[in-house]
């Protein structure tokens, strides 16, 4: 999913579980739809379709593909991957021979199609229409090098759920749990593969239990803060398929250092 205040559309039925295929060919035309505008990624000089009213990504994305570490010619998988903001970041920071995003909401995937197309990227990115529940049958087992996600952070207890469904898909584990993410990145890994995930630090001991039951032993952590002096609100976990227990704690990443002016390391690492 994407970043918790953006979102895609309730809308999916049979299609939600096959695979489709990637569009071939687009006109300029065609990348907009109603309520839709094209914004610059500053990166290679990718742009994305976001909608400004539902579709928007947001800086646990960004942070999230900053963190992510991909080998040349590795297959990457981002499962909920809304539209398609963390393959076309990765596209343009790794040397992965492909990568393929899955999402379950058909208005999102269609869109994320569209910003692949805009940016050219047909033969390197796939966007496929599927529930992250079914992934292990969607996609072979052991097939992809990296796994990464972007979940719903909010359980039914947690905070007020948005009334508008494609937020609320977003937002909380309505089509998805934590669970059903890590059990099936685990499925999907090779051997020494790695899986990134974004979450939120009150859920941190969850996250840790249930990588370690699927055999994803956490390697690499950290944690987010919004200020210096502000408690985290996000944390960057990196897992390992078959891993030896060992996990580092990198120095706390600090996003702003005043209201509206980024960090030294926001700027240069992130490029905003």
């Amino acid at each position: 999913m994407e970043n918790q205040s953006l979102t895609t559309t309730e809308a999916f039925g049979e299609e939600a579980f096959r695979s489709e295929a990637s569009m071939k060919s687009c006109s300029a035309e065609s990348f907009l739809k109603e309520n839709e505008r094209i914004d610059d990624l500053q990166r290679n000089g990718y742009r994305i379709i976001q909608s400004p009213d539902k579709f928007r990504f947001g800086m646990d994305a960004v942070l999230l593909s900053g963190f992510v570490r991909v080998r040349r010619g590795g297959n990457v998988l981002d499962l909920g991957t809304g539209t398609g903001i963390i393959p076309i970041l990765l596209e343009a920071k790794t040397q992965a021979s492909h990568l393929t995003g899955l999402e379950i909401q058909a208005e999102s995937a269609d869109m994320a199609r569209r910003s692949v197309c805009l940016n050219h990227l047909e033969n390197k990115i796939d966007i496929v229409t599927g529930d992250i529940k079914e992934a292990e049958l969607i996609f072979k087992a052991a097939s992809f090098d990296v796994v990464t996600s972007n979940p719903p952070y909010m359980i039914g207890e947690h905070g007020l759920t948005n009334p508008d469904a494609p937020k609320a898909i977003a937002r909380h584990e309505i089509l998805c749990t934590l669970d059903d993410v890590v059990r099936n990145a685990a499925k999907l890994l090779k051997t020494g593969g790695s899986f990134f995930m974004v979450h939120r630090p009150f859920r941190l001991a969850e996250i840790i239990n249930i990588m370690t039951r699927y055999k994803l032993e956490p390697k690499r952590m950290r944690l987010v803060y919004p200020y210096v002096d502000k408690e985290p609100n996000m944390v960057l976990i990196e897992g390992c398929r078959g891993g030896k227990s060992r996990m580092t704690v990198e120095k706390p990443l600090i996003v702003y250092k005043a209201p509206n002016v980024y960090t030294d390391e926001i700027c240069e690492k992130f490029g905003y």
